[in-house]
């Protein structure tokens, strides 16, 4: 079984023009793997520094909008890696996380990275299945 790339604009776009060596999402089977993006703004692809909860927002609205793309959906995930340049973050990050996965939410890890290359704080991934 091949591997299927899937386009979601505009962030394949901005991956391209950071020059980031990643596909926004692969389809295998009947699972979809979404990359991590940092916190794009809708309107520039700029990155640019906002408070934490504004942050998980826009990645979390990227991540659904890369699911919907690949026919899966936030219901579908099977799993999330949170990666956050704060522990103390944590729970402003469960604030807005929650929202996306009220019930039965997927397995998960927050994992503390040191930095990004840029003014950015959080990105999350995740591994779905398609319905």
């Amino acid at each position: 079984m091949k591997r299927e790339i899937i386009r979601v604009e505009p962030l394949s776009t901005y991956l391209e023009r950071w020059k980031a060596p990643a596909s926004a999402v692969i389809r295998h089977g009947d699972t979809v793997y979404v990359s991590a993006f940092p916190p794009f703004d809708a309107e520039t692809g700029e990155i640019i520094a906002r408070p934490i909860e504004q942050q998980a927002e826009i990645v979390l609205r990227q991540m659904k909008l890369c699911l919907e793309t690949a026919s899966s959906s936030l219901d579908q995930v099977l799993k999330c890696n949170v990666y956050c340049t704060s522990v103390e973050k944590f729970a402003a990050v469960n604030e807005v996380y929650v929202r996306f996965f009220s019930k039965d939410p997927p397995a998960r890890i927050f994992v503390n990275v040191p930095a990004w290359p840029g003014p950015f704080d959080i990105e999350i991934d995740c591994i779905a299945a398609i319905a």
